[in-house]
């Protein structure tokens, strides 16, 4: 299973975390499928891909430890395809969400790292 995490930090009030993971998701082609409080999951539009690589994102909005305009996000990007090349598609999708994600000033990095 190919798996990718990062970090980042929502310069925004726990409110507007939704909101704005909304806006960055739908921008790189995910559509959420459940949402929580605290926890979103969102998958990739079937039919573009073979089934082994859609791929799913699973997010968690760390309100109890956010700050009056600073929500910690963990993003866990995953798929059921062996990473056996270092470019595989679930490698691009979460570049693609991580480019997004910094290109918004909305979000500060933390850490990216692959699992």
């Amino acid at each position: 299973m190919a798996r990718y995490t990062s970090s980042f930090v929502a310069n925004a009030t726990v409110e507007q975390v939704p909101t704005l993971l909304s806006e960055v998701l739908e921008s790189c082609d995910f559509g959420i499928v459940y949402q929580a409080t605290d926890y979103l999951m969102a998958k990739e539009t079937p039919g573009k891909v073979p089934f082994s690589k859609i791929v799913s994102i699973e997010i968690l909005i760390e309100s109890t430890v956010a700050k009056k305009n600073e929500v910690p996000v963990t993003f866990v990007v995953k798929n059921d395809e062996l990473p056996l090349n270092p470019n595989n598609h679930c490698q691009q999708r979460f570049q693609e969400l991580q480019t997004a994600l910094k290109q918004s000033q909305q979000w500060r990095a933390i850490t990216a790292i692959p699992s």
